[in-house]
Protein backbone atom coordinates (compact mmCIF):
# COMPACT_ATOMS: atom_id res chain seq x y z
CA UNK A 1 0.00 0.00 0.00
CA UNK A 2 1.62 3.20 -1.10
CA UNK A 3 1.95 5.92 1.50
CA UNK A 4 0.79 8.49 -1.08
CA UNK A 5 -2.74 7.30 -0.30
CA UNK A 6 -2.54 9.55 2.77
CA UNK A 7 -2.48 12.65 0.55
CA UNK A 8 -5.59 14.72 1.12
CA UNK A 9 -6.80 12.72 4.12
CA UNK A 10 -8.04 14.61 7.15
CA UNK A 11 -6.05 13.25 10.09
CA UNK A 12 -6.72 14.23 13.70
CA UNK A 13 -3.91 13.40 16.14
CA UNK A 14 -4.90 13.40 19.81
CA UNK A 15 -1.92 14.13 22.02
CA UNK A 16 -0.30 15.76 19.03
CA UNK A 17 2.18 17.82 21.07
CA UNK A 18 3.76 14.78 22.75
CA UNK A 19 6.71 12.74 21.48
CA UNK A 20 4.77 10.12 19.52
CA UNK A 21 1.93 12.44 18.53
CA UNK A 22 4.27 15.03 17.08
CA UNK A 23 6.13 12.38 15.07
CA UNK A 24 2.88 10.94 13.74
CA UNK A 25 1.66 14.38 12.71
CA UNK A 26 4.93 15.10 10.92
CA UNK A 27 4.67 11.87 8.94
CA UNK A 28 1.13 12.56 7.75
CA UNK A 29 1.92 16.19 7.00
CA UNK A 30 4.87 15.11 4.84
CA UNK A 31 2.55 12.80 2.91
CA UNK A 32 0.14 15.61 2.07
CA UNK A 33 -2.54 14.89 4.67
CA UNK A 34 -4.47 17.69 6.39
CA UNK A 35 -3.38 17.36 10.01
CA UNK A 36 -5.17 18.71 13.07
CA UNK A 37 -3.54 18.16 16.46
CA UNK A 38 -5.49 18.17 19.71
CA UNK A 39 -3.97 18.31 23.19
CA UNK A 40 -4.34 20.06 26.51
CA UNK A 41 -0.94 21.71 26.01
CA UNK A 42 -0.57 24.89 23.97
CA UNK A 43 1.29 24.60 20.71
CA UNK A 44 2.96 27.22 18.53
CA UNK A 45 4.53 24.93 15.96
CA UNK A 46 2.66 21.76 15.06
CA UNK A 47 2.55 19.63 11.90
CA UNK A 48 0.05 21.16 9.50
CA UNK A 49 -0.20 24.31 11.61
CA UNK A 50 -3.67 23.50 12.98
CA UNK A 51 -4.12 22.87 16.69
CA UNK A 52 -6.98 22.80 19.19
CA UNK A 53 -6.26 23.04 22.89
CA UNK A 54 -8.59 20.65 24.67
CA UNK A 55 -8.29 18.59 27.85
CA UNK A 56 -9.81 15.32 26.69
CA UNK A 57 -9.94 13.90 30.23
CA UNK A 58 -12.41 16.62 31.24
CA UNK A 59 -14.46 17.39 28.14
CA UNK A 60 -17.61 15.36 27.30
CA UNK A 61 -17.43 13.01 24.33
CA UNK A 62 -19.91 15.21 22.47
CA UNK A 63 -17.35 18.02 22.39
CA UNK A 64 -14.76 15.74 20.82
CA UNK A 65 -17.35 14.39 18.37
CA UNK A 66 -17.94 17.97 17.27
CA UNK A 67 -14.22 18.52 16.71
CA UNK A 68 -13.92 15.33 14.64
CA UNK A 69 -17.02 16.13 12.60
CA UNK A 70 -15.83 19.68 12.00
CA UNK A 71 -12.48 18.39 10.76
CA UNK A 72 -14.16 15.83 8.49
CA UNK A 73 -11.79 13.28 10.00
CA UNK A 74 -10.82 10.31 7.86
CA UNK A 75 -8.30 9.04 10.43
CA UNK A 76 -8.06 9.60 14.18
CA UNK A 77 -4.83 8.66 15.94
CA UNK A 78 -4.86 8.55 19.72
CA UNK A 79 -1.35 9.33 20.96
CA UNK A 80 -2.66 10.92 24.16
CA UNK A 81 -2.08 9.40 27.57
CA UNK A 82 0.03 9.45 30.69
CA UNK A 83 3.13 7.37 31.31
CA UNK A 84 5.23 9.14 33.94
CA UNK A 85 3.97 10.62 37.16
CA UNK A 86 0.53 10.74 38.66
CA UNK A 87 -1.48 8.39 40.80
CA UNK A 88 -3.28 5.39 39.37
CA UNK A 89 -6.51 7.38 39.08
CA UNK A 90 -4.67 9.92 36.92
CA UNK A 91 -3.34 7.13 34.72
CA UNK A 92 -6.83 5.64 34.51
CA UNK A 93 -8.33 8.95 33.41
CA UNK A 94 -5.68 9.59 30.73
CA UNK A 95 -5.18 6.04 29.44
CA UNK A 96 -8.63 4.49 29.82
CA UNK A 97 -11.33 7.10 30.49
CA UNK A 98 -10.11 9.31 27.65
CA UNK A 99 -10.22 6.37 25.24
CA UNK A 100 -13.75 5.39 26.25
CA UNK A 101 -14.85 8.95 25.52
CA UNK A 102 -13.06 8.83 22.18
CA UNK A 103 -14.82 5.61 21.21
CA UNK A 104 -18.17 7.17 22.08
CA UNK A 105 -17.33 10.23 20.00
CA UNK A 106 -16.31 8.23 16.94
CA UNK A 107 -19.29 5.87 17.17
CA UNK A 108 -21.85 8.67 16.82
CA UNK A 109 -20.30 10.23 13.73
CA UNK A 110 -22.27 9.87 10.53
CA UNK A 111 -19.04 9.38 8.63
CA UNK A 112 -16.83 7.21 10.81
CA UNK A 113 -13.06 7.63 10.57
CA UNK A 114 -10.49 4.93 11.06
CA UNK A 115 -9.40 4.91 14.70
CA UNK A 116 -5.81 4.01 15.59
CA UNK A 117 -5.01 3.56 19.27
CA UNK A 118 -1.32 3.75 20.18
CA UNK A 119 -0.89 1.08 22.82
CA UNK A 120 2.18 -0.39 24.45
CA UNK A 121 4.09 -3.62 24.87
CA UNK A 122 3.53 -3.17 28.61
CA UNK A 123 -0.10 -4.18 28.15
CA UNK A 124 1.11 -7.77 27.86
CA UNK A 125 2.98 -7.96 31.14
CA UNK A 126 5.88 -10.36 31.76
CA UNK A 127 6.92 -12.87 29.11
CA UNK A 128 9.05 -15.96 29.53
CA UNK A 129 12.70 -15.38 28.53
CA UNK A 130 13.43 -16.62 25.04
CA UNK A 131 9.83 -16.35 23.83
CA UNK A 132 8.36 -13.93 21.30
CA UNK A 133 5.34 -11.87 22.32
CA UNK A 134 2.52 -12.44 19.84
CA UNK A 135 -0.74 -10.56 19.61
CA UNK A 136 -2.52 -13.63 20.97
CA UNK A 137 -0.61 -13.69 24.24
CA UNK A 138 -3.02 -13.27 27.20
CA UNK A 139 -2.45 -9.86 28.77
CA UNK A 140 -1.49 -9.74 32.44
CA UNK A 141 0.14 -6.35 33.11
CA UNK A 142 1.50 -5.81 36.60
CA UNK A 143 1.85 -2.04 36.61
CA UNK A 144 -0.70 0.75 36.76
CA UNK A 145 0.55 2.02 33.41
CA UNK A 146 0.15 -1.35 31.71
CA UNK A 147 -3.24 -1.99 33.31
CA UNK A 148 -4.71 1.37 32.34
CA UNK A 149 -3.35 1.22 28.79
CA UNK A 150 -4.90 -2.23 28.43
CA UNK A 151 -8.28 -0.87 29.54
CA UNK A 152 -8.05 1.75 26.82
CA UNK A 153 -7.12 -0.81 24.18
CA UNK A 154 -10.00 -3.06 25.23
CA UNK A 155 -12.46 -0.19 24.82
CA UNK A 156 -11.37 0.23 21.19
CA UNK A 157 -11.40 -3.50 20.48
CA UNK A 158 -14.87 -4.06 21.99
CA UNK A 159 -16.33 -1.26 19.91
CA UNK A 160 -14.60 -2.51 16.77
CA UNK A 161 -15.82 -6.07 17.26
CA UNK A 162 -19.35 -4.75 17.76
CA UNK A 163 -19.12 -2.85 14.48
CA UNK A 164 -19.24 0.58 16.12
CA UNK A 165 -15.78 1.71 14.93
CA UNK A 166 -13.07 0.76 12.46
CA UNK A 167 -10.39 0.26 15.10
CA UNK A 168 -6.75 -0.77 15.23
CA UNK A 169 -4.54 -1.07 18.31
CA UNK A 170 -0.82 -0.78 17.69
CA UNK A 171 1.12 -2.21 20.64
CA UNK A 172 4.42 -0.37 20.51
CA UNK A 173 7.76 -1.47 21.94
CA UNK A 174 10.07 0.82 23.90
CA UNK A 175 10.90 3.82 21.75
CA UNK A 176 14.26 5.42 20.99
CA UNK A 177 15.62 7.77 18.36
CA UNK A 178 15.33 11.56 17.86
CA UNK A 179 12.29 12.95 19.61
CA UNK A 180 11.81 9.90 21.84
CA UNK A 181 10.46 10.71 25.32
CA UNK A 182 12.97 12.63 27.42
CA UNK A 183 11.86 10.86 30.59
CA UNK A 184 12.52 7.37 29.23
CA UNK A 185 15.66 5.44 30.12
CA UNK A 186 17.56 6.27 26.94
CA UNK A 187 16.12 9.78 26.97
CA UNK A 188 17.62 10.33 30.39
CA UNK A 189 20.96 8.88 29.25
CA UNK A 190 21.03 11.17 26.20
CA UNK A 191 20.25 14.26 28.30
CA UNK A 192 22.95 13.36 30.83
CA UNK A 193 25.55 12.96 28.09
CA UNK A 194 24.51 16.20 26.40
CA UNK A 195 24.89 18.05 29.70
CA UNK A 196 28.30 16.45 30.26
CA UNK A 197 29.40 17.49 26.76
CA UNK A 198 28.48 21.08 27.55
CA UNK A 199 30.50 20.95 30.76
CA UNK A 200 27.40 21.33 32.91
CA UNK A 201 27.48 21.40 36.70
CA UNK A 202 25.82 18.02 37.16
CA UNK A 203 27.49 14.85 38.42
CA UNK A 204 29.74 13.18 35.85
CA UNK A 205 28.67 9.63 36.71
CA UNK A 206 25.54 8.25 35.08
CA UNK A 207 23.56 6.52 37.83
CA UNK A 208 20.87 4.05 36.83
CA UNK A 209 19.02 1.11 38.26
CA UNK A 210 20.44 -2.33 37.33
CA UNK A 211 20.46 -2.83 33.56
CA UNK A 212 20.07 -6.61 33.41
CA UNK A 213 17.00 -6.73 31.19
CA UNK A 214 16.65 -7.41 27.49
CA UNK A 215 14.06 -5.25 25.76
CA UNK A 216 12.56 -4.65 22.35
CA UNK A 217 13.30 -1.10 21.14
CA UNK A 218 11.97 0.53 17.99
CA UNK A 219 12.91 3.86 16.42
CA UNK A 220 10.27 6.56 16.81
CA UNK A 221 10.51 7.26 13.07
CA UNK A 222 9.59 3.65 12.36
CA UNK A 223 6.59 4.04 14.67
CA UNK A 224 5.43 7.01 12.61
CA UNK A 225 5.60 4.93 9.45
CA UNK A 226 3.70 2.10 11.14
CA UNK A 227 0.85 4.47 12.00
CA UNK A 228 0.81 5.72 8.41
CA UNK A 229 0.61 2.12 7.18
CA UNK A 230 -2.22 1.34 9.60
CA UNK A 231 -4.14 4.37 8.35
CA UNK A 232 -3.92 3.39 4.69
CA UNK A 233 -3.92 -0.43 4.80
CA UNK A 234 -6.93 -2.10 3.17
CA UNK A 235 -9.47 -3.72 5.49
CA UNK A 236 -11.67 -6.72 4.73
CA UNK A 237 -14.78 -4.79 5.82
CA UNK A 238 -15.89 -1.34 6.86
CA UNK A 239 -15.42 -2.26 10.51
CA UNK A 240 -13.13 -4.67 12.28
CA UNK A 241 -10.56 -5.02 15.02
CA UNK A 242 -6.84 -5.41 14.60
CA UNK A 243 -4.10 -5.71 17.21
CA UNK A 244 -0.65 -5.29 15.68
CA UNK A 245 2.75 -5.38 17.39
CA UNK A 246 5.22 -2.67 16.39
CA UNK A 247 8.81 -3.33 17.44
CA UNK A 248 12.20 -4.44 16.20
CA UNK A 249 11.70 -8.16 16.77
CA UNK A 250 14.89 -8.21 18.82
CA UNK A 251 15.49 -8.42 22.58
CA UNK A 252 18.34 -5.95 23.00
CA UNK A 253 20.48 -6.07 26.16
CA UNK A 254 19.68 -2.78 27.90
CA UNK A 255 23.15 -2.42 29.38
CA UNK A 256 24.72 -2.73 25.92
CA UNK A 257 22.45 0.01 24.55
CA UNK A 258 23.40 2.37 27.37
CA UNK A 259 27.11 1.60 27.02
CA UNK A 260 26.91 2.06 23.27
CA UNK A 261 25.26 5.46 23.69
CA UNK A 262 28.08 6.50 26.03
CA UNK A 263 30.64 5.26 23.52
CA UNK A 264 29.00 7.12 20.66
CA UNK A 265 29.12 10.33 22.70
CA UNK A 266 32.91 10.16 22.88
CA UNK A 267 32.78 11.04 26.59
CA UNK A 268 34.52 9.36 29.51
CA UNK A 269 31.43 8.92 31.69
CA UNK A 270 31.28 6.35 34.51
CA UNK A 271 28.17 4.17 34.42
CA UNK A 272 27.00 3.29 37.92
CA UNK A 273 24.30 0.68 38.38
CA UNK A 274 22.89 1.35 41.81
CA UNK A 275 21.51 -1.19 44.23
CA UNK A 276 17.86 -2.06 43.57
CA UNK A 277 16.89 -1.28 47.13
CA UNK A 278 18.22 2.27 46.94
CA UNK A 279 15.48 4.84 46.23
CA UNK A 280 15.79 6.63 42.90
CA UNK A 281 15.49 10.41 42.96
CA UNK A 282 14.15 10.34 39.42
CA UNK A 283 12.63 7.50 37.40
CA UNK A 284 14.90 6.48 34.55
CA UNK A 285 12.12 4.72 32.69
CA UNK A 286 8.57 3.54 33.03
CA UNK A 287 8.08 1.88 36.42
CA UNK A 288 7.30 -1.51 34.91
CA UNK A 289 10.18 -1.24 32.47
CA UNK A 290 12.87 -0.64 35.06
CA UNK A 291 15.17 -3.63 34.85
CA UNK A 292 14.71 -5.68 37.99
CA UNK A 293 11.80 -3.62 39.31
CA UNK A 294 9.03 -5.44 41.20
CA UNK A 295 6.47 -6.54 38.67
CA UNK A 296 8.86 -5.57 35.92
CA UNK A 297 9.45 -7.21 32.58
CA UNK A 298 13.02 -8.37 32.19
CA UNK A 299 12.45 -9.90 28.74
CA UNK A 300 10.66 -8.33 25.79
CA UNK A 301 10.80 -9.53 22.21
CA UNK A 302 7.85 -8.71 19.99
CA UNK A 303 6.71 -10.91 17.15
CA UNK A 304 6.20 -8.38 14.34
CA UNK A 305 5.16 -10.79 11.59
CA UNK A 306 1.55 -9.49 11.67
CA UNK A 307 2.80 -5.96 10.95
CA UNK A 308 4.58 -7.23 7.85
CA UNK A 309 1.58 -9.27 6.74
CA UNK A 310 -1.25 -6.81 7.46
CA UNK A 311 0.45 -3.44 7.09
CA UNK A 312 3.41 -4.13 4.83
CA UNK A 313 5.58 -2.56 7.54
CA UNK A 314 8.99 -3.43 8.90
CA UNK A 315 11.50 -1.44 10.97
CA UNK A 316 14.21 0.29 8.96
CA UNK A 317 16.42 2.06 11.50
CA UNK A 318 19.28 0.17 13.11
CA UNK A 319 20.00 0.70 16.79
CA UNK A 320 23.29 2.56 16.23
CA UNK A 321 21.60 5.09 13.98
CA UNK A 322 18.77 5.56 16.47
CA UNK A 323 21.16 6.08 19.40
CA UNK A 324 23.36 8.47 17.44
CA UNK A 325 20.42 10.57 16.23
CA UNK A 326 18.94 10.64 19.72
CA UNK A 327 22.21 12.02 21.08
CA UNK A 328 22.25 14.76 18.44
CA UNK A 329 18.61 15.62 19.17
CA UNK A 330 19.49 15.88 22.87
CA UNK A 331 22.14 18.50 22.09
CA UNK A 332 25.42 16.75 21.34
CA UNK A 333 27.24 18.34 18.38
CA UNK A 334 26.60 16.22 15.27
CA UNK A 335 30.23 16.36 14.16
CA UNK A 336 31.37 15.02 17.52
CA UNK A 337 28.94 12.10 17.45
CA UNK A 338 29.70 11.23 13.84
CA UNK A 339 33.47 11.33 14.53
CA UNK A 340 33.11 8.93 17.42
CA UNK A 341 31.07 6.56 15.26
CA UNK A 342 33.92 6.37 12.76
CA UNK A 343 36.58 6.20 15.45
CA UNK A 344 34.80 3.53 17.46
CA UNK A 345 33.39 5.68 20.25
CA UNK A 346 34.44 6.81 23.67
CA UNK A 347 35.40 4.97 26.80
CA UNK A 348 32.86 3.23 29.03
CA UNK A 349 33.61 2.67 32.70
CA UNK A 350 30.95 0.48 34.27
CA UNK A 351 31.07 0.31 38.03
CA UNK A 352 28.78 -1.13 40.68
CA UNK A 353 27.37 -4.61 41.25
CA UNK A 354 30.92 -5.91 41.27
CA UNK A 355 31.50 -5.16 37.59
CA UNK A 356 34.99 -4.09 36.58
CA UNK A 357 35.78 -0.93 34.69
CA UNK A 358 36.96 -1.25 31.14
Amino acid sequence: MGSSQAAGLSVVVLGGTGSLGRRVGEVFDAEGARVLTVSRAPATEVPGGRHIRLDLTREPSARLAGVLAGAGADVVVNAAGLAWGGAEEDLAAANAGLVRGLVEAVAVLERRPRLIQLGTVHEYGPAAPGTAITEGLPCAPRSAYGRTKLLGAEAVLRAARAGAVDGTVLRIANVHGPGAPRASLLGRVARHLAEAARGGPGEAALRLAPLDARRDFVDIRDVGQAVLAAATAPRPSATGAWIVNIGSGRAAPVRELVERMIALSGLDVPLVEEDRARPQSRPESLPESRPGAPGGTDWQLMDISAARRLLGWRPRYRADRSLRDQLVAAGLPPDRVSRTVRAGGGRVRSVGKGRAER
